[in-house]
C-alpha cells in the first residue's frame, strides 16, 4: 500500500540509541477501510480508495451513505485515493500501520493552521520601516511604499502585502519515522507536521 490516513495526536520527545532527545510528532495512523477499489477497465487508472474516521449518519449525505453500505462498513469522515497501491486489495479490507516500519521515509499532508489577516511583518518577515526617530511614531510594521511613485503609479501584481495567512494545504516529503507501535497504530515522525491537534493527515510512502 502507497499512503494511509491518519490523524495528529501531538507532539512529545523521544531518546534515540546515542541519547539525545528528538522532537517528534505522534500521528495514529488507521485503521483506514477500504471503500472502493478503481480499475483501468472502469475508471480508466489504478487506485484504492481508504476511509478513516467515524461520521454520524445523519450527516451523511444518501449517496455516500449507499457508497459505505455498499463497502459493508460505517460512514468514514475522510476518503483519500492512492494510486499505484496493491491490487491484491479488495472492498473491505482494513489497512493498518503494519505498512509503515521504523526508518522510513514519508511524507506527511495536511492543512496548516490558520492565522487570519496578518500584516507583513508577521507573513513575510518584513522588518518594518526602522525606529521611533525622525518624528514618526506610527509606521513601525508599515510595509512602506507600495506604488513606486509616478511610475507606473500603482501596485503591481504579486506584491507581498498583507492578507489571510495560514489554513493552506501543506505537504513535507522526506519526513523520518522513528518509532512505531503497531499495537496502537500510533507513529513517530521526527520534527513537527502542520496542522492543528486532532486534524486528519495524508501520509505518503
Amino acid at each position: 500500500m502507497k499512503g494511509i490516513i491518519g490523524k495528529k495526536v501531538g507532539m512529545t520527545s523521544i531518546f534515540d540509541e546515542t541519547g539525545k532527545s528528538l522532537a517528534c510528532t505522534v500521528i495514529e495512523v488507521g485503521p483506514c477501510v477500504v471503500t472502493q477499489v478503481k480499475t483501468i477497465e472502469n475508471d480508466g487508472y489504478e487506485a484504492v480508495q481508504l476511509g478513516f474516521g467515524e461520521k454520524k449518519e445523519k450527516n451523511t449525505t444518501k449517496p455516500l451513505a449507499g457508497h459505505f453500505e455498499k463497502a459493508s462498513t460505517t460512514p468514514k469522515k475522510k476518503l483519500v485515493e492512492f494510486r499505484g497501491a496493491d491490487n491484491d486489495l479488495k472492498i473491505g479490507d482494513i489497512v493498518t500501520s503494519e505498512i509503515i516500519s521504523t526508518g522510513d521515509k514519508i511524507a506527511v499532508i495536511g492543512t496548516s493552521k490558520g492565522k487570519g489577516f496578518q500584516g507583513v511583518v508577521k507573513r513575510h518577515g518584513f522588518a518594518g520601516v526602522g525606529g521611533q526617530t525622525h518624528g514618526q511614531h506610527n509606521r513601525l510594521r508599515s510595509p512602506g511604499s507600495l506604488g513606486a511613485c509616478s511610475t507606473p503609479s500603482r501596485v503591481m501584481r504579486g506584491m507581498k502585502i498583507g492578507g489571510r495567512m495560514g489554513n493552506d494545504r501543506v505537504k513535507q516529503s522526506n519526513m523520518k519515522v522513528l518509532s512505531v507501535l503497531h499495537d496502537k497504530n500510533l507513529i513517530f515522525v521526527k520534527g513537527c507536521i502542520p496542522g492543528h491537534n486532532g486534524s486528519l493527515i495524508i501520509i505518503e510512502k
